[in-house]
């Protein structure tokens, strides 16, 4: 399936490539990028010691899945907000304040913790609060990335931004098991609320004379039924979201899957958490960065990529011997940031400015918002009947849906595959517009 089809024979553009980091030669975002890869590396260990923590607490995995339902919950019921939020108001402004507020709540999480007066309904409650943080955090921050670089790199940015996400992924965790386990979880929480001061100071030494102007939407009623209506007329919008939805919320619970696996199926503890994390990290970085030199993605690629992905659950959950099971994580995190890459830099590229905002959020609680469905379904089955089968049923269903979202984007479309297997002709595989 390709992109487009204007024609009865459509032809299939070679990708043009530009330098891996050439996003980075832009000042405003070099200072963005660079504050970025500090405060994410302390996020991932936050994550990771809030998981640890609440285990440890509990002895339940369905603890851990209610802590990341808290987490993700007010994406579900206010993205759409949030997206409003960050079309409206300079998204520079926006995230100095989501980002101060994320920065105080893991302070306080540090205190409790580090005084002994940790309770499980104090990680609740903070995870909320991150939460709703992130409604306009995710938003504002996906979308800055347009003012920061001209249109021609906006994929090559969003790629490094996932690269930079996956080596904080990958560094973080690593650093977590080494910090929980010399002087434990506390003090992992203290290290990320420091780190939050790199990504201020980035966004505080920008020029912003540099930032490209962004359309505005006039305030008026209505304006996020236009977001919605504006998606559900874009077929290549609408079932790339419908796709995220379902890769997001069932096969992306890793910190339920992966926290029971080191428990329950290895039996060790904190180190072998942080090097699953990290393995699976270790293959997002490569696929962030092979994404990178792309300038255009075709949705054949998107979705042969979440079903890549999807497989690799299935195939993990029939794994049982740790040292292929982290070669395998090394693989399925490839898979895993090259379908998110793809997605999210095909929804920016093809959404009106004006209304890139409210689609973000859209996809981002499609992405996010469906995680607290998923990850306390998640954690009932692997309480319940263990992590294997909660990975095997997961891929499963993710392998349904991009098959079933392939097939539905095709004909809205109105693109279909011609094979020519004509005695004496050029046997090859064509794409064909419906309309033709």
């Amino acid at each position: 399936m390709s992109d487009r089809a204007d024609s009865t024979n459509t032809s299939v553009a070679t990708p043009v490539r530009v330098a891996t980091f050439a996003a980075l030669r832009v000042r405003n975002y070099r200072l963005f990028f660079s504050g970025q890869v500090v405060s994410n590396t302390g996020t991932w260990m936050q994550r990771i010691a809030q998981d640890w923590l609440v285990l440890q607490i509990t002895d339940s995995p369905l603890a851990v899945g209610v802590t990341t339902a808290l987490q993700f919950l007010p994406m579900l019921l206010l993205g759409l907000w949030g997206g409003l939020i960050a079309d409206r108001y300079p998204k520079r402004r926006l995230l100095l304040i989501t980002q101060t507020s994320m920065g105080l709540l893991a302070a306080v999480l540090a205190i409790l913790t580090l005084t002994g007066h940790v309770h499980v309904w104090h990680v609740y409650l903070i995870a909320l609060g991150l939460g709703l943080a992130t409604v306009v955090d995710n938003p504002a921050r996906q979308t800055f990335v347009n003012e920061m670089v001209p249109h021609d790199l906006v994929r090559n940015a969003v790629s490094l931004n996932s690269g930079n996400f996956q080596l904080a992924r990958m560094l973080g965790p690593a650093v977590a098991g080494v910090v929980i386990s010399l002087v434990g979880s506390g003090w992992a929480f203290a290290i990320n609320a420091v780190t939050y001061l790199a990504v201020l100071a980035g966004l505080m030494l920008m020029r912003t004379s540099e930032l490209q102007k962004m359309p505005r939407p006039k305030r008026g009623p209505g304006q996020i039924r236009e977001g919605l209506r504006y998606v559900r007329h874009q077929p290549q919008l609408l079932w790339t979201i419908v796709l995220v939805f379902f890769v997001g919320t069932f096969g992306y619970n890793f910190a339920i899957i992966l926290s029971a696996y080191t428990k329950d199926i290895f039996r060790s503890g904190a180190d072998l958490y942080g090097l699953l994390n990290t393995a699976m990290a270790a293959g997002s970085v490569v696929g962030a960065l092979l994404a990178a030199r792309r300038t255009t993605g075709r949705m054949s690629l998107l979705f042969f990529m979440s079903g890549a992905f999807s497989l690799m659950l299935v195939v993990l959950g029939v794994t049982p011997w740790l040292w292929i099971f982290v070669g395998l994580l090394v693989l399925t995190g490839l898979f895993s940031v090259s379908f998110n890459t793809l997605a999210n830099s095909t929804v920016q590229l093809r959404t009106d400015p004006a209304l890139r905002g409210r689609v973000m959020s859209l996809y981002m609680l499609v992405f996010m918002g469906g995680t607290p469905l998923g990850s306390l379904i998640v954690g009932w089955i692997t309480e319940r009947w263990g992590a294997p089968l909660a990975l095997v049923l997961s891929g499963a269903i993710c392998i349904l849906a991009s098959v079933g979202c392939a097939v539905i984007a095709a004909r809205s479309t109105g693109v279909s595959l011609k094979v020519d297997l004509h005695k004496g002709a050029d046997h090859h595989v064509t794409l064909v517009s419906g309309a033709a």
